[in-house]
C-alpha cells in the first residue's frame, strides 16, 4: 500500500486513514470472505459489553430518505466470548483492531477494559459513551461533561491500550464534552455517533421502531459531523477520527482537510460492502495526482494550517 496513505492516531500507525465503524462490520468474518481485511486502515468492532446482550426487540432498523435509523441496542456476545472466539480471527487479519467498549455503568466500562488490557492484537479501545438507543449508559454518560470524564478516567485507569472517546452529537456544546474527555486522559476522540431520530408507520399509526427512537446515520448527518470535527479539532490537542455519513473518497478527504487524522465508514457499507476500499483507492489517486500525503493534508482547510 502507498506510503502517502499512512497516518497516525494516538500513537498508532495506520497503513491508511480509512477504518470501518463499530456496529457496521461485525467482527469482520463475513467481509473477510469478500476482500482481504489487511487492505483496511483498521476495524472497529461491535460494541462489546461485560455480558452478552440480546439488544432491543424488532423492528430495529428503518430506511430514511438519506440514511437509516437503527435501534439495535448493543447486541453482542459479551467480552469473554469476544476474546475466545473473535479476537483470534481478528489478530490474523493484518490490520489494526480497535475494540468498541460499551456499558450500562462506570463499573462495567472499567471491567470490560480490564478484561481486554492484557490481550495481544488490540491497538486501542474506543469507549462508546454515545449510543442513543440503550436504556442505561451510552448517551447518558456522553451528554454530561462530568460523567463523560468519569468514564474515560475509569477506563484509562485499567486500560492496556490507548483510549479513544467516541462522542455523541446529541449535545448543546460538543466542545465542552471534548475538553472534558481530554482532561480525563483520552488519547484520541472519534465523532460523531448517530443523531437521535424516529419514524412513524402511517398504516399502523405507531412508531416504526419498537424502541421508538433510534440513531440516524448516513449522508443526512455528514454536514453535522463535519462541523463538529472542525469545532473539536480547533478546541483540543488530541487527534480526531471523523465519521458520520462518509460514503465517497471526497467525503473522507473533506474530514481530513477539516482536521481528522483518520475516518470511519459505516452506513455506506450496507449499500456497498466495498465502499471503504473504493474510498482508499480514491484517496490514493488524489494524493498521487497532487503529490501529497495524508499527514500533510490533515487540517489543510483550517486557517491555522501552515500551508494557509
Amino acid at each position: 500500500m502507498s506510503e502517502r496513505l499512512r497516518t497516525r492516531v494516538a500513537g498508532i500507525e495506520l497503513a491508511n486513514p480509512v477504518l470501518v465503524a463499530s456496529g457496521t462490520f461485525g467482527y469482520g468474518r463475513e467481509y473477510g470472505e469478500l476482500f482481504p481485511l489487511y487492505r483496511l486502515g483498521g476495524i472497529v468492532t461491535k460494541g462489546t459489553t461485560l455480558r452478552p446482550r440480546a439488544g432491543n426487540p424488532p423492528p430495529r432498523l428503518a430506511e430514511t430518505p438519506a440514511g437509516m435509523l437503527n435501534a439495535i441496542g448493543l447486541q453482542n456476545p459479551g467480552v469473554d466470548h469476544f476474546i475466545e472466539n473473535d479476537l483470534p480471527y481478528l489478530r490474523q487479519s493484518g490490520t489494526r483492531i480497535i475494540v468498541n467498549v460499551a456499558g450500562h455503568s462506570l463499573e462495567e466500562y472499567q471491567a470490560v477494559a480490564s478484561r481486554l488490557a492484557g490481550e495481544e492484537g488490540i491497538a486501542a479501545l474506543e469507549v462508546n459513551i454515545s449510543c442513543p438507543n440503550v436504556a442505561q449508559g451510552g448517551m447518558t454518560f456522553g451528554t454530561d461533561p462530568t460523567e463523560a470524564a468519569r468514564v474515560i478516567a475509569a477506563v484509562k485507569e485499567v486500560a492496556g491500550q490507548p483510549v479513544i472517546a467516541k462522542l455523541t452529537p446529541n449535545v448543546t456544546d460538543i466542545v465542552a464534552i471534548a475538553r472534558a474527555v481530554e482532561g480525563a486522559g483520552a488519547d484520541a476522540i472519534s465523532l460523531i455517533n448517530t443523531l437521535l431520530g424516529m419514524e412513524v408507520d402511517i398504516e399502523r399509526r405507531r412508531p416504526l421502531l419498537a424502541n421508538v427512537f433510534g440513531g440516524l446515520s448516513g449522508p443526512a448527518i455528514r454536514p453535522v459531523a463535519l462541523r463538529m470535527v472542525w469545532q473539536v479539532v480547533g478546541a483540543v490537542g488530541l487527534p480526531v477520527i471523523g465519521l458520520g455519513g462518509i460514503a465517497t473518497w471526497q467525503d473522507a478527504l473533506a474530514f481530513i482537510l477539516a482536521g481528522a487524522s483518520a475516518v470511519q465508514v459505516g452506513t455506506a457499507i450496507f449499500m456497498d460492502p466495498e465502499a471503504p476500499l473504493k474510498i482508499i483507492e480514491g484517496l490514493d489517486r488524489y494524493l498521487e495526482a497532487h503529490r501529497e500525503s495524508v499527514t500533510n493534508l490533515v487540517g489543510a482547510a483550517r486557517p491555522e494550517h501552515p500551508a494557509q
